[in-house]
C-alpha cells in the first residue's frame, strides 16, 4: 500500500508542478499586460481569457496535493477532544465526501466541455475554442478526483484496521 501512496503522492507533485507553472505564466501574462499599458504599448491581446483559462487549470491542478497531503484548511474546535476510532471516522466520513464532490465536479466539467465542443464555442477577443480551457480544467479535476478516491479508500483501511498508513509512510520518509 505504501508503494501505491507512493505512486499518488508523485502524481500529486506532477500535477502541482504543472499547475505552478501555469500560474506563473499567469501571472507573467498579467504583470507584462499591465507594464505594456502603462508605458503606452498596451496590453496583451486577450489577456483576460488566457488567464482565466490558465487560473482554472491551476486551481484543480493543486487539489490533489492538498488532498494526499491533507492540507486542507480545517477548523478542529469541535475535535480536538477526538482520538482512535472515532477520529478515523471522521475523517474517513470527510474524505469520502472530498471524493464524492470532486467526482462529481469532474463529470460537471466534462459534460461543460461536450457542450462547449457541440456548439463551436470561441472565446471574444483570441476566439480560441472554449472547450480547450474546460479540457484543461477537466484533466485537473480528474486528477483531484483519483487522488481523493485513493485518500478515501486509505482513511477506510486505516479505520478498518486501526493503523495510521498515511503518517507511517510520512515517517519513513523523514
Amino acid at each position: 500500500m505504501l508503494s501505491l501512496h507512493r505512486i499518488f503522492l508523485g502524481f500529486a507533485w506532477v500535477m502541482a508542478i504543472a499547475g505552478g507553472i501555469v500560474l506563473s505564466a499567469a501571472i507573467l501574462i498579467t504583470c507584462v499586460s499591465i507594464v505594456g499599458r502603462e508605458v503606452g504599448l498596451g496590453a496583451i491581446r486577450g489577456d483576460v481569457e488566457l488567464v482565466e483559462a490558465g487560473m482554472a487549470f491551476a486551481i484543480f491542478s493543486f487539489l490533489p496535493l492538498c488532498q494526499i497531503t491533507a492540507g486542507h484548511a480545517s477548523v478542529d474546535v469541535f475535535t480536538n477532544w477526538l482520538t482512535g476510532r472515532p477520529f478515523r471516522l471522521l475523517v474517513f466520513t470527510i474524505e469520502l465526501l472530498f471524493a464524492v464532490v470532486l467526482i462529481f465536479v469532474a463529470l460537471q466539467l466534462f459534460e461543460g466541455t461536450m457542450d462547449r465542443y457541440n456548439r463551436g464555442q470561441t472565446s471574444w477577443m483570441l476566439q480560441f475554442p472554449v472547450w480547450w480551457a474546460y479540457a484543461a480544467s477537466l484533466v485537473g479535476a480528474t486528477a483531484a478526483a483519483i487522488v481523493a478516491c485513493w485518500t478515501a479508500l486509505v482513511r477506510g483501511f486505516e479505520l478498518l484496521t486501526n493503523r495510521d498508513i498515511i503518517a507511517v509512510y510520512a515517517e519513513a520518509q523523514q
